[in-house]
């Protein structure tokens, strides 16, 4: 699976990536990266340094590069054809994965919970945003930029897009930090359904994601430019405040430490502690009579840790690309082109590979989690739904599933087994 999943994010970034190989010219500072800004997943998109922009403003960009930057036909297709495959298998594999949760009381449990917190938050992202990015890519230009419908898109875009991502990323420290507390009293057994702690952890995870996303809204605005003798109108942050200033200038920094950083540390940490918690409980009659329970909190565990590890694959190259930007290129230095070039093809790269985490999540518990595996064949495809995999617990609907082991003789196991499934 993992092979698997690497590849087809490789060859979906790749794809992209060679469309932009082919780009004429290096430079265009306002047009470029705000023609990226746009298609940068969750809020990544590029700052502007100009500060106390008025919205008639019009800026007169850097000395520009000999040759005009120009993108390729194709190059927009093929990312046009990206974008949408993402969409179609988010919006299906995230609405089966939170049909899946609800419609299966098995499956109501904490760690459940937690990813149809991360999987409605990219739905949200995926149904709103891609359709205004794939539009910005096509017709290079913002929707209704002329109305007070476009500075609404202006704003709600990238909050939308700070929010998701704040989504993904608490979330997943939550799961590392309850696959721990899994391990760690792995002698109790919980009821079905979610606990309050962990319906009042989601709520939480929701309310700071809105509240860090709130910067943004209130930066981005609708600014108009010069740039060789071309009108230009577009979204993009317009910092007027010394706190927006502040928040521009450090603000890659303050995504790659927040957003990227902290849950691979959250994960790094506590999954060390839940395998030195594991070494000292190896033995045990206990232990034993749980083993199928343990067995099934260890494949949680499993497909929690390949949800942080794609998360990092897809987002290492979109934060690497903008660190660069921040400490090595000088706006008006005339040797900028070349490496501006390099750096819009490590954005661009980025920008995919951190798209295609909206709709990867679904895929990885499909290979991970046998019973995600059952349930999605259930839902999607009933003609390949074999009573040998699972049994109807009712009426058939699609994703009913019955979580009882049939093993007899152990009454432990079997009631573990029944009232939670870790």
């Amino acid at each position: 699976m993992g092979i698997m999943t690497l590849q087809l994010l490789l060859l979906m970034a790749v794809l992209a990536t060679v469309g932009i190989c082919h780009i004429n010219g290096t430079e265009e500072v306002r047009q470029n990266f705000t023609t990226s800004k746009i298609n940068v997943h969750k809020g990544l998109q590029p700052t502007t340094s100009k500060a106390l922009l008025d919205n008639n403003t019009r800026v007169k960009g850097p000395p520009s590069c000999k040759d005009p930057t120009s993108i390729k036909l194709y190059f927009k297709y093929i990312n046009t054809i990206i974008s949408c495959a993402v969409f179609v298998v988010g919006i299906v594999g995230n609405a089966t994965l939170l049909r899946i949760i609800y419609q299966n009381k098995c499956m109501r449990n904490g760690p459940n919970a937690l990813i149809a917190s991360l999987a409605l938050g990219d739905l949200i992202y995926i149904t709103i945003d891609i359709p205004i990015n794939v539009y910005k890519l096509l017709l290079t230009k913002w929707p209704f930029d002329e109305s007070s419908f476009g500075l609404f898109l202006c704003k709600l875009v990238p909050f939308l897009q700070k929010a998701s991502v704040g989504i993904t990323v608490l979330n997943l420290c939550a799961l590392s930090v309850d696959r721990y507390r899994a391990v760690a009293s792995w002698s109790r057994v919980q009821g079905v359904g979610i606990p309050l702690f962990t319906a009042i952890e989601i709520f939480s995870i929701w309310v700071m994601s809105i509240i860090l996303a709130v910067p943004e809204a209130v930066g981005f605005n609708m600014v108009t430019f010069t740039y060789m003798n071309q009108t230009y109108r577009t979204c993009m942050l317009k910092p007027e405040t010394d706190f927006m200033m502040f928040y521009v200038n450090w603000k890659d920094w303050w995504l790659f430490g927040f957003y990227f950083c902290v849950p691979l540390a959250c994960t790094a940490i506590f999954y060390t502690l839940m395998t030195c918690e594991m070494l000292n409980h190896r033995n045990g009659s206990l232990r034993i009579a749980l083993s199928e329970h343990l067995k099934q909190r260890r494949e949680v565990a499993k497909a929690v840790f390949c949800l942080v590890l794609i998360f990092a694959l897809c987002w290492f190259p979109l934060h690497l690309g903008r660190l660069l930007k921040k400490m090595v290129y000088v706006q008006n230095d005339e040797r900028r082109c070349d490496l501006l070039n390099f750096l819009l093809i490590m954005d661009y790269f980025g920008i995919n590979l951190a798209t295609v985490n909206s709709c990867i999540n679904p895929i990885i518990l499909y290979f991970v989690s046998k019973k995600f595996k059952n349930c999605f064949k259930s839902c999607l495809c009933c003609w390949c739904y074999t009573k040998n995999q699972v049994s109807s617990s009712g009426p058939m609907n699609g994703t009913s599933i019955q979580c009882k082991n049939h093993e007899p003789g152990n009454l432990i196991t079997d009631r573990s087994l029944r009232k939670y499934s870790d």
